[in-house]
């Protein structure tokens, strides 16, 4: 078992905390277990409380213009940095040449550099070299296990016993990762125990026991590596509820994630996370969102297992909107709908009350 926190983070953003570009900086700001969080650097909103900023909730996470800023304003505290945690998630998973150029500072002040993007540094012909004369340690989170220790689907899912609970979505960067922690949070409190399986290098960055990087495995074992992740799960800790991260969207152009999780991962049951201020998918103009009452006919016929709760996504929403959204949700679909971080998850509890076990 990993000691966390492993160190001081600045959570790298620049130019995109107030976007969906910024999801992995977002989730680190809400939690994680594997950094102490001391600021995030984004020009465009320096100045600001990060929490404040993303959900209204003040964390004494203030932003800054710049790495060496944030670098300095450390320095001096009880909780110097050590880390530079890579907090963008572009199209691509690419650093851009201004971030290359912060990196490269952030090593020179000698701070390991943790990174999500497809792009690894450990590689790079410039990067890694400088990071073994400071001494500073690169992690590529999105690497992949070498081959030889990836593990293909043999049918063990069937040994599972715990409630397993899959948190889709109907758009890429639409909440899945948030409503699945603020769902084992509420099982918790509610004296069940419950693991999420992290399936994104930002689940790893915050500090999850069990996951996969779904989208830079190899294909042939995506499939066995969601099967080995749930089921060790269930071996080692045989908790009451496993909770699965949804990717992407079935229905999504460019990340059509969920098909392996609803094939491998065998959910009993479907939470489904959705953006209704949202007309097209993130990123992608002139492809239309898929109605909603589409996304839950789709997932239940793939799984054969029901779609039993609503969690929405309020951006481009006032807030007096919301209660009515849920309403026209729920007429529109007969399923309760409603918005877990203003109201909490204990209404996925009372929907999830006649699957779970004493």
């Amino acid at each position: 078992m990993n000691s966390f926190p492993e160190g001081n983070a600045i959570v790298y953003c620049q130019g995109a905390f107030r976007t969906t570009y910024g999801k992995t900086a977002h989730g680190l700001v809400r939690r994680t277990r594997r950094y102490r969080v001391l600021s995030v650097v984004d020009a465009s909103c320096a100045g600001r409380d990060a929490g404040v900023l993303l959900d209204g909730e003040e964390r004494n996470i203030l932003i800054y213009p710049s790495i060496e800023e944030a670098f300095e304003a450390a320095k001096g505290s009880h909780y110097p940095a050590t880390h530079m945690v890579i907090g963008l998630a572009p199209d691509g998973g690419r650093l851009s040449s201004d971030a290359r150029s912060d990196v490269i500072i952030a090593i020179q002040n000698g701070l390991h550099v943790d990174s999500g993007l497809h792009e690894f540094l450990s590689e790079d012909p410039e990067i890694a070299p400088l990071a073994a004369q400071h001494r500073v340690r690169l992690r590529d989170v999105r690497k992949t296990p070498p081959r030889g220790e990836l593990h293909f689907f043999s049918g063990k899912i069937e040994e599972v016993t715990s409630l397993k609970v899959a948190v889709l979505g109907t758009d890429s960067a639409v909440g899945k990762r948030t409503t699945a922690w603020t769902l084992v949070e509420a099982l918790g409190a509610a004296k069940y125990t419950a693991e999420l399986i992290g399936t994104g290098q930002t689940a790893w960055m915050q500090g999850v026991r069990y996951g996969i990087i779904l989208d830079s495995l190899i294909n042939d074992f995506v499939a066995g590596e969601i099967e080995h992740a749930v089921w060790l799960a269930w071996y080692e800790a045989r908790s009451d509820v496993i909770v699965i991260e949804g990717q992407g969207s079935l229905m999504n152009p460019a990340y059509p994630g969920g098909f392996e999780i609803l094939a491998a991962g065998r959910p009993d049951v479907v939470i489904l996370q959705h953006a209704p201020g949202r007309k097209e998918y993130d990123g992608f103009p002139g492809y239309p969102l898929h109605p909603i009452e589409k996304q839950i006919e789709v997932i239940e016929l793939l799984s054969g297992k029901p779609v039993i709760a609503i969690t929405i996504n309020h951006e481009n929403l006032d807030e007096g909107e919301i209660p009515l959204v849920c309403r026209e949700i729920t007429e529109l679909t007969g399923l309760p709908a409603f918005d877990v971080l203003l109201d909490g998850a204990g209404e996925i509890i009372n929907a999830l009350t006649p699957h779970l076990k004493r």
